[in-house]
């Protein structure tokens, strides 16, 4: 066998050491030590954190979906997403300037793409709360400049100042959740709060752990992963409490006659283009009459 597997094509085993280094593959794929722990050990954490950037480009897919179908940001609160936001691009700043593999934290960059679109529709669609603000061009417009503004502040940081707004990842992670959790307590719903987004993140931090702790040994980083983990598993509790709430309330809703708001504009332009007329009945005309001033009537009439 190790015949076949020291002689693979030249892009399998250059993809190889690319992944697991020169000496796990040398270990594990050409002499087939499957007793080396360490090696063993270094690739699981390389393949969950490929697994986990590759996910982490989706996680927020089904999220941004929910609320383009829905035409409503419903249950989502702003100031969590701003600071979730702000968590992951500091992460992605700090791990990139650090050295750190990008299987370590390269779905922080794709999260924070994602988040940054979630923001802006929310903006876009705003909650009942927030429907007095009209002026919602500006809005975006200032929420866009303020995103490249960030972004580009990160990058031009010096290390050691990351390196600081990177511990302060941990009160961020905690005030962005806290938002959130307290909007779906107070109204028994997590309205359009994406399940797969939140049990994706749970699975990621649980991975994380691992994968930190094996290639980075950062400890502020595993800090973070380990708060981010207890928050998102109390949104999952809340998730499983207040499921199917929101399907008997909208049924409820269409009960009693009360059109959502895709309703109303689907109905609208039917309406518009229906004439109703009324026609007033009239009162039967009796043939014969009995009284004088009936057949007076009828000969006038002849």
């Amino acid at each position: 066998m190790t015949a076949i597997t020291q002689n693979l094509p030249w892009f399998i085993r250059d993809l190889g050491v690319s992944i697991v280094g020169e000496k796990c593959y040398a270990s594990l794929v050409e002499n087939l030590n499957i007793q080396d722990a360490e090696c063993l050990k270094y690739s699981l954490s390389k393949g969950l954190g490929l697994g986990i950037v590759v996910g982490g480009s989706i996680m927020k897919v089904p999220q941004l979906l929910l609320i383009l179908s829905a035409r409503s940001a419903r249950g989502l609160s702003l100031p969590a997403y701003v600071l979730e936001t702000l968590a992951y691009a500091i992460t992605s700043a700090y791990s990139y300037r650090s050295d750190f593999p990008f299987s370590t934290y390269g779905e922080n960059l794709f999260l924070t793409i994602q988040n940054t679109l979630i923001t802006l529709l929310i903006i876009q669609y705003p909650t009942a709360l927030a429907k007095k603000s009209q002026n919602k061009t500006s809005q975006l417009a200032v929420a866009t400049v303020a995103t490249v503004a960030a972004g580009f502040t990160l990058y031009s940081l010096p290390k050691d100042t990351l390196a600081l707004l990177q511990l302060a990842t941990l009160p961020l992670s905690l005030f962005s959740k806290l938002p959130q959790i307290m909007q779906n307590s107070r109204a028994q719903s997590t309205g359009q709060l994406s399940a797969f987004a939140v049990i994706s993140q749970i699975a990621g931090c649980l991975a994380r752990l691992f994968t930190t702790a094996t290639e980075v040994g950062d400890a502020i980083v595993t800090a973070g992963f380990a708060l981010a983990l207890v928050l998102n598993i109390i949104l999952g509790a809340q998730l499983w409490m207040y499921w199917g709430k929101d399907e008997k309330e909208d049924f409820g809703k269409t009960r009693i006659g009360v059109l959502s708001e895709k309703e109303k504009e689907d109905w609208a332009p039917e309406r518009q283009s229906r004439v109703d007329v009324v026609v007033t009945p009239k009162s039967p005309v009796p043939r014969h009459t009995s009284s004088p001033s009936g057949r007076r009537w009828s000969r006038k009439l002849d």
